[in-house]
């Protein structure tokens, strides 16, 4: 679906604000309200917007430790990588996986309390997955950028 220059200014202030009343969209787009409401319902429909979220600072509920680890299978059939693919969503410590090229298979967005949970983490559900032949962990030292915006140009 192609985006209008209106859909793309109303995409950029909902990312900002998706609280936002139709009302004050409205005011922001010189658009009625009733055409604000159209164009989102229409945003959502098409699936350009998935969903509403409150986003939620990890520090402030005792989760401070950001982990990217590096997962390594041991045979790259379709059997191992759908059974990995299958078991590492159910880990909740785990906030993205992403199947990657390079010298890993997979790269991992973890979250967890502290070193002591990072270890519990991987002794007793990252390294009891079938098929994983080697890890690599990183560990965040501080965020320099981190933004759930597009840039919709």
């Amino acid at each position: 679906m192609p985006l209008d220059n209106t859909d793309k200014a109303l995409l950029a202030h909902l990312q900002h604000n998706a609280k936002q009343t139709n009302k004050a969209l409205s005011n922001k787009l010189n658009l009625s309200v009733t055409a604000v409401y159209e164009r989102i319902k229409k945003l959502e429909r098409e699936g350009v917007i998935q969903k509403y979220i409150a986003l939620v600072q990890p520090e402030k509920v005792d989760l401070e430790l950001l982990v990217f680890c590096q997962i390594k299978l041991t045979q790259h059939s379709r059997e191992y990588v759908t059974k990995f693919e299958s078991e590492v969503t159910r880990l909740s410590e785990v906030l993205e996986c992403f199947h990657v090229s390079g010298e890993y298979d997979y790269l991992l967005k973890v979250l967890v309390k502290d070193m002591e949970h990072f270890r519990t983490f991987m002794v007793s559900k990252l390294t009891t997955l079938q098929h994983i032949g080697s890890t690599q962990s990183s560990f965040s030292i501080s965020k320099v950028k981190n933004t759930t915006v597009l840039t919709l140009s």
